[in-house]
């Protein structure tokens, strides 16, 4: 009881801003040693930032006591989607990540043809969310790169080092430099939490669908997560590190981080499933303008993920384990590997 009283001060100290004001922080990572392996996608990593409201920025000082800014801020703001909505909140998204995937072989020097190819993909996104409390679409914009400038070797071999792990010998077969770019598109629903006759437990189902085009990846997914617990948080959900992935900012007042004492906490289980139609991948078709390795991709990719997520006022933690069904051909079977997403709402 002492600790669950303490919680619960804390909590009154720490409540966030009111929602149109507040700025949320979220990392993802991402790691298939969490599943006691070292192959495929074996790590992401990800950091988003997510704006208060667009409305909030028009009213502050130094963007209306300046001119230039105001007038850009106005043609700008008034121009994107949805702009008509009034019960529509407008956010910006900025992100930056880092992914890396290697063969099942990480001791071969030599080319190993039937197996994945090293690859790493170092990217900026920035996108345009309009929400309701019940609906979220996202514009996004990624930009990156991959080969040596990607510095997934150089960043495998820090990790590996720290851990005291044998560095991948293979990293002088990585796809070769290629800008890429991808326009990104995608629409959650989330169902409204039903109370069920337990413990004072609910529940709410996260549907969404969407697609990417773009050199590197080029795709249609769609999938749903369903989440069970006490409290739960008012945002879209628990997603893995993907395209228009930024779905921890609160929707509403309602949210627990911006209640005080023990509303401001909460616990949830959730599982979802995601599925994908895969036109172009570029860590498995190779590069888009220069011959390189490549594997014969599969056309259709699944996630079956299950996990845990706890919010404590301002902070949102989940962990998930995930299993992705096979992504080409000749792969050894399915993947596993862990995410663990962490927000924070200021």
């Amino acid at each position: 009881m002492l600790c669950i009283s303490l919680l619960a001060v804390s909590a009154e100290v720490m409540a966030a801003k009111p929602p149109r004001e507040s700025w949320t922080f979220t990392l993802r990572f991402e790691n298939d040693l969490f599943a006691g392996t070292d192959q495929q996608y074996t790590n992401g990593i990800k950091l988003s930032w997510i704006s208060p409201e667009f409305d909030w920025f028009q009213e502050q000082d130094w963007i209306r006591n300046t001119p230039l800014l105001s007038r850009l801020s106005d043609f700008v703001i008034n121009r994107l989607p949805y702009n008509d909505d009034e019960n529509r909140q407008r956010h910006l998204a900025l992100s930056a990540g880092q992914k890396m995937f290697t063969p099942r072989d990480i001791e071969q020097r030599m080319l190993i043809v039937d197996d994945r190819p090293y690859a790493g993909w170092l990217y900026g996104s920035v996108a345009y969310h309009s929400k309701t409390t019940s609906q979220l679409d996202t514009f996004e914009i990624q930009a990156g790169v991959t080969g040596d400038f990607s510095l997934a070797e150089q960043t495998q071999d820090l990790i590996h080092s720290l851990r005291d792990i044998d560095k991948a010998n293979g990293w002088d077969n990585q796809l070769d430099t290629e800008v890429g770019i991808a326009l990104i598109y995608d629409r959650k629903i989330r169902k409204q939490p039903a109370s069920l006759p337990v413990a004072n437990l609910s529940w709410d189902a996260i549907a969404h669908g969407g697609m990417a085009v773009g050199n590197v990846f080029t795709h249609i997914n769609s999938g749903v997560e369903l989440r069970l617990g006490w409290n739960l948080p008012r945002d879209f959900g628990s997603a893995l590190i993907r395209p228009a992935s930024d779905t921890r900012a609160p929707a509403d007042a309602d949210d627990p981080r911006f209640k005080t004492g023990r509303e401001g906490m909460s616990f949830h289980i959730f599982a979802a499933m995601t599925g994908r139609a895969v036109i172009r991948d570029v860590f498995l078709d190779g590069n888009t303008f220069s011959d390189s390795h490549n594997v014969d991709k599969k056309t259709l990719v699944g996630d079956f993920v299950i996990g845990a997520g706890l919010t404590w006022s301002r902070f949102s933690l989940s962990y998930a384990q995930v299993l992705r069904t096979p992504e080409f051909e000749k792969q050894n079977g399915s993947q596993k590997f862990g995410s663990i997403n962490l927000s924070y709402t200021y």
